[in-house]
């Protein structure tokens, strides 16, 4: 096949592909709505993950797995003719916040997380990357005549972290074989945000979004008299002192001209009475970083800082940090290669290079296996600042829907350009 048919053929097939998103726009907005009311909890997607296995079953699918990694759902798409590989992924699991948006769709659900009863809310956005990937199964099974290879469909249980004592995610399902028969050459994903306008596409080669590493510090002093504090060991004291020198950890110890980094304590607890010095201090926080070697330099850091200021006031410390997930990095090859048709797809002056993102994504553990590309579709309403808009995670975050389309599109044409450029 000459470059010149190649390319007609492509560009005949993102017709077709862009004909067929504009036909699914309202099935795609319905099955989001209906999502974002019945919202789960990770490792409890039960009725998501039913919903898509029956769709992918209805669609003729080559092969639909389903209780991967708990609840996750793999669905495999043989097109009509012969190629190589592609995945393409969607998280389904809500997060433990009580919804305050007036929508006539809002959840009302609740649900036990962690031993505590929660409200649930989709406020990631995450039932809207199951509607669009339930909208590119459709369209590309639609056109798996002009189909030339394998689409892997990924859907995903407990991206925001697995209840406590469980396992789950994306690194459990590439455990439980989701990446392998058939292997894919390359895997895509995206993510909606209120940090870009409506149907922007935001795109970064290289680390995207940082590593993420749970941290809990423990201060043992020895409890006293409030009156007396000579008489024993003040947790609280030592516990200030080991917060404020953290903050030198990344402010004195990281070289920021290669990549930033952020160390964060959200919690500290101890006491119970103003006038009784506690026997223990309980901290807790989050480490970021777009480095695989500066994270774990950060790691030793703060331990040998919270250990040394702990011995200091003659004190004693425990440092546990757990890694949650890695530096997700965008292949930069594909990235390069992706991005004639993130442009194409977004559409003059709607593609946009963005700045690291703080927050983190298992989709790494699959870039960690295969190449992959992790984007970003703006969900704000025309007329709204992003800046000032709810953010992800937000009980207030709310998603423009007519978006959703563009995710459609820009799944399926990725997958097929891909296809079309990979050697089978």
């Amino acid at each position: 096949m000459t470059t010149t048919h190649a390319n007609l053929e492509a560009s005949t097939l993102a017709v077709a592909i862009d004909t067929a998103a504009a036909a699914l726009e309202g099935q795609v907005i319905a099955w989001r709505r209906d999502l974002h009311e019945h919202p789960e909890l990770g490792n409890r997607e039960f009725r998501t993950a039913g919903i898509v296995a029956a769709h992918l079953n209805a669609l003729g699918f080559d092969e639909v797995r389903t209780k991967v990694a708990h609840t996750g759902v793999v669905g495999v798409l043989k097109g009509a003719l012969p190629g190589p590989v592609v995945a393409l992924r969607a998280d389904m699991d809500a997060l433990p916040v009580k919804e305050e948006v007036d929508l006539p769709f809002a959840s009302k659900a609740r649900a036990i997380w962690n031993g505590e009863e929660v409200g649930v809310m989709h406020a990631c956005g995450h039932d809207c990357h199951v509607a669009i990937l339930m909208g590119v199964a459709q369209l590309l099974a639609g056109l798996r005549a002009q189909l030339a290879g394998t689409v892997v469909f990924l859907f995903q249980p407990a991206e925001e972290l697995p209840p406590e004592g469980e396992d789950g995610g994306a690194k459990m399902m590439i455990a439980e074989g989701a990446l392998q028969n058939p292997t894919p050459a390359a895997v895509f994903g995206l993510h909606v945000t209120s940090r870009l306008p409506m149907g922007v596409i935001g795109y970064r080669p290289g680390p995207t979004m940082a590593s993420s590493d749970t941290l809990q510090i423990t201060v043992q002093g020895r409890q006293t008299h409030g009156a007396a504090p000579w008489l024993g060991v003040d947790p609280i004291v030592t516990a200030a002192q080991v917060v404020l020198g953290l903050q030198t950890v990344v402010s004195r110890g990281v070289d920021l001209t290669h990549e930033p980094a952020v160390v964060t304590l959200g919690m500290i607890r101890g006491g119970n009475r103003g006038n009784i010095i506690p026997d223990s201090v309980e901290m807790r926080g989050t480490i970021r970083t777009f480095n695989e070697a500066m994270r774990d330099d950060i790691h030793e850091r703060v331990t040998t800082l919270a250990e040394a200021v702990a011995r200091g006031s003659r004190a004693g410390c425990t440092v546990c940090i757990r890694k949650n997930y890695p530096v997700t990095v965008n292949d930069p090859a594909l990235t390069a290669a992706m991005l004639p048709t993130l442009q194409r797809v977004a559409g003059p002056g709607r593609l946009e290079l963005v700045n690291k993102v703080t927050g983190s994504e298992d989709f790494s553990f699959f870039q960690r296996v295969v190449p992959g590309l992790f984007f970003f579709l703006g969900v704000t309403p025309p007329g709204s600042d992003p800046k000032k808009a709810p953010s992800n995670h937000s009980p207030r975050f709310f998603a423009d829907e007519r978006a959703l389309v563009t995710g459609v599109r820009a799944l399926a044409q990725l997958a097929c350009d891909q296809l079309a450029r990979t050697p089978s």
